[in-house]
């Protein structure tokens, strides 16, 4: 396949990624508390969910209408084992217990995944006036970067490159000479979590909601993001671009690579990304 994205692709994704924060944010704003209702898997949706789905998926069916778009806030339209060349994955408001808690710690996700690899990730934090971006592989036309925009100034990031060491087997991380900065999830703590991090002593604990915590990683804030509870492909897939651009590695527990092939099945194995290669 020739690269489907250009440098004036990607400025046109990230367009789209602030036209949908933009939304987010004009409710967000809003006096009034937020209104929700309950999904089926108990997770919560919002005006804001709705609005920046919108932007998104009309954006990307305009731009690029031949790529399919897997969306947390539309209908599922794969066949139970279709196996898609290239698609979109996209969280349109990543984190929405953090938007109606008011703490700033949601994300607009967009990922284009390529035969199951996550090749181009934009993540935008609105709240935080920040937008993330990270682009490696064969569908991007140009050399591998990963930015960050504060202030409508962009800037290169790199992960940290700082890890703990690791068993032989490459899966159970062991006690490091220095604190590991750990990127934890505030809105699901588990007891799997407590019992993965105790080999590694000493650590930095960062707790943050949503896709923040890859950006974190990718930025070298943080050194390790483990997380072991249910995700799907929309709340990683950007993230996972991101850190990957950015010189880190998402993997499952046992080491094998995180990958999203198959997006009529979109939860995710328990997984790490880790701030080195």
């Amino acid at each position: 396949m020739a690269p489907t994205l250009t440098p004036e692709g990607l400025d046109t994704l990230v367009q789209l990624v602030d036209q949908a924060g933009q939304a987010i944010m004009e409710i967000y704003q809003r006096e009034s508390p937020v209104q929700h209702q309950t999904k089926g898997d108990s997770s919560p949706l919002t005006e804001a969910d709705l609005a920046a789905n919108a932007i998104l998926v009309a954006g990307l069916n305009a731009h690029w209408p031949h790529i399919p778009v897997l969306s947390e806030e539309s209908l599922n339209q794969f066949a139970p084992q279709e196996q898609p060349p290239l698609y979109w994955a996209v969280d349109p408001l990543d984190g929405t217990k953090e938007f109606i808690k008011r703490n700033g710690e949601f994300t607009v996700n967009v990922a284009l995944v390529v035969h199951g690899e996550p090749q181009i990730g934009v993540v935008g934090a609105p709240a935080q006036g920040l937008m993330y971006v990270g682009c490696a592989g064969s569908q991007w036309q140009g050399a591998p970067l990963a930015r960050k925009r504060n202030a409508a100034v962009w800037a290169d990031i790199r992960v940290s490159g700082a890890m703990p060491g690791v068993s032989p087997g490459g899966t159970t991380p062991t006690a490091a000479a220095h604190p590991v900065r750990v990127a934890m999830s505030r809105s699901h703590p588990s007891q799997e979590m407590a019992a993965w991090l105790e080999p590694l002593g000493p650590i930095q604990a960062r707790d943050v909601g949503s896709s923040l915590k890859f950006c974190l990683v990718a930025e070298g804030s943080v050194d390790v993001y483990p997380r072991l509870g249910p995700t799907c492909i929309w709340d990683t897939a950007a993230g996972h671009a991101l850190v990957v651009a950015a010189g880190g590695r998402v993997c499952e527990i046992d080491g094998a690579p995180l990958r999203y092939a198959t997006p009529a099945q979109t939860l995710n194995p328990f997984f790490v990304a880790w701030g080195t290669r």
